[in-house]
């Protein structure tokens, strides 16, 4: 057995639900899966619930006080995005970081976010854009100063939304939220000593000056560049957490 073997069973005994979660008060006028589904979602993406963990209805139902069909349907649904794994004769399991999710999800985002920073060089007095994206960068900055990871990806994610509203394509970044889930849950793996928050600051502020100056190329060039940055990291992420990880395919692709 290898030392990943190992790791992997410690952090995945069988049928395992969050016993140490605070008690979750659910909303009974409205849709239980569905709440279910959002705490989940939540709790892989944070690594609250750790890859490889074995997840089932009646753990979930047991813990949660809730019964086995709103956790069937919550699973079913985590599923469906690839955030949880499905085992015949086995169980659920929380699904392991791959890369090729990680691939896919960075691909469909860069390709509508380049799409959408197109129309935004097009539209005339992006005066007002700039300010707001300016504003963001100076939360960002205080977040990092007071260590608000939280915070700090909230604001990047506004960062984004800003732009393509200005461009009136706030909608498609509704559906891009479906899409990045992978590639959030390897950047909130990141932020644990592995990221650099300062650079992507700085990418940030590139970003802003591009368009402040309307210069569309230098634009696209540095939002390609933020976006593929992930790439960079993969190996020292994986070698710092390979309990985290499926243990087959390639171990990075490098960053163009």
């Amino acid at each position: 057995m290898t030392p990943t073997d190992m790791t992997r069973k410690d952090i995945a005994p069988k049928d395992m639900a969050p016993k140490d979660m605070a008690p979750i008060r659910f909303d009974r006028s409205a849709p239980l899966a569905r709440q279910l589904y959002e705490l989940l979602f939540r709790q892989i993406c944070n690594f609250e619930l750790a890859p490889f963990q074995m997840l089932s209805e009646a753990s979930l139902s047991e813990q949660l006080g809730v019964s086995r069909t709103p956790a069937r349907e919550a699973l079913a649904r985590l599923a469906e995005q690839g955030l949880v794994d499905v085992l015949p004769q086995r169980g659920t399991r929380v699904a392991p970081l791959r890369l090729s999710d990680l691939e896919k999800s960075q691909f469909i985002r860069e390709a509508l976010e380049l799409a959408i920073l197109r129309c935004t060089m097009q539209l005339p007095d992006r005066s007002r854009l700039v300010r707001q994206l300016r504003d963001e960068v100076t939360l960002q900055r205080a977040y990092i100063q007071v260590d608000d990871i939280g915070r700090f990806y909230a604001s990047d994610d506004a960062f984004h939304r800003h732009i393509a509203r200005f461009a009136g394509r706030d909608a498609v970044m509704e559906d891009l939220a479906r899409f990045k889930v992978h590639m959030d849950r390897f950047r909130r793996l990141m932020v644990s000593g592995v990221e650099d928050l300062g650079q992507v600051l700085i990418q940030h502020q590139g970003l802003v000056d591009a368009i402040a100056a309307g210069d569309a190329g230098l634009a696209e060039a540095r939002l390609l560049e933020h976006l593929r940055r992930i790439f960079s990291f993969i190996g020292e992420a994986r070698s710092r957490f390979p309990q985290h990880f499926d243990g087959t395919g390639p171990l990075a692709r490098t960053g163009e």
